[in-house]
């Protein structure tokens, strides 16, 4: 008998539940809604030398009728080394149809990169670039460097400082503050196609007095780069560990570009442990959707139902 929605609902759940429980904080959720995950994946726990995120979507008719969709992300990783992984973790899903295949997967990469810590190959030049020009890929699940905001300042100053001429400050928006065991989180929005816009927007957010004084204030940006047909992208964690990284990693899933979006916390005394991210994402998540840079979550349906209908409607029309 066809498993059916609800089973593999709960399918999903136990298998999340377990990968968090094996993997602790190398495991984190990018958006639970859209049953968004990553987990970093490294050949040794104590001083790694190659590192890799895996992430995934886990569709509705994840495990029995459908693959998950999945991104492989380390800036060393291309050519012919991605495609001999990506048929890995393929040829695994094909020889396990219908069962639950995440952990193989992570088992399989730590092994490729284990393989690769034993062999003569070289250790990865994390300075390179991948194909999207980002400048901060190295650190995004890396994240021991814990810049406090003047150096974030200071580095913007570096990336800045061949055009000095003076930019228009883009406007900026606030989103609703979020707030759970009296830690509270906000997200704010900014439009920028250049790093100077990036620049401007953060030293205006910081002249802020409340803005300036919050425990974290955690940013990433994508702008695409028209003669280069790549994105310019960039995320800081300012104490967060791993939490820029991710905002940037939504950022991505969801296809935004030319925009800034910086995340405040005030701590308020109670750790929140993995909420915290959950907190992070869905304020980045909401300010995006109010201000039309994705679709909510009722657009999407509507828009699916009517691709649906359409369909429907053609299919008959083909019958007559």
């Amino acid at each position: 008998m066809a498993a059916s929605d609800t089973d593999r609902a709960q399918q999903q759940i136990d298998e999340i539940e377990a990968l968090s429980s094996i993997y602790g904080d190398d495991w984190c959720v990018v958006d639970e809604d859209e049953k968004i995950y990553c987990i970093k994946i490294s050949d040794s726990l104590d001083q790694p030398k190659w590192t890799l995120c895996l992430q995934v979507i886990l569709p509705p008719g994840y495990p029995t009728a459908e693959p998950p969709i999945y991104q492989l992300n380390a800036p060393w990783l291309r050519g012919q080394d991605y495609t001999e992984l990506a048929n890995s973790l393929e040829e695994i899903y094909l020889q396990n149809l219908g069962e639950s295949i995440l952990y193989l997967w992570v088992e399989k990469i730590r092994e490729v990169l284990v393989e690769k810590a034993q062999s003569s190959d070289p250790e990865p030049d994390i300075k390179k670039t991948t194909e999207e020009v980002d400048e901060g890929d190295e650190d995004d699940f890396l994240l021991d460097y814990q810049p406090i905001q003047e150096n974030q300042i200071k580095m913007l100053n570096y990336m800045t400082s061949e055009s000095q001429e003076d930019e228009e400050l883009p406007p900026i928006h606030h989103g609703n503050p979020i707030t759970d065991r009296r830690s509270t989180f906000q997200a704010h929005l900014a439009p920028v196609v250049t790093t100077r816009q990036v620049k401007r927007v953060l030293e205006k957010l910081y002249e802020n007095k409340k803005i300036a004084s919050a425990t974290h204030n955690i940013y990433a940006y994508r702008i695409y780069c028209e003669d280069k047909q790549t994105f310019l992208q960039d995320c800081e964690d300012d104490g967060e560990t791993a939490a820029g990284g991710r905002l940037l990693h939504l950022m991505q899933i969801l296809n935004v570009h030319n925009v800034l979006v910086v995340v405040s916390r005030w701590y308020g005394g109670i750790l929140l442990g993995p909420d915290r991210f959950k907190h992070i994402n869905n304020c980045a998540r909401n300010v995006l959707v109010e201000y039309d840079y994705v679709p909510s979550t009722e657009e999407s349906s509507r828009q699916a139902g009517k691709s649906k209908k359409i369909r429907k409607d053609s299919k008959k029309r083909t019958e007559h």
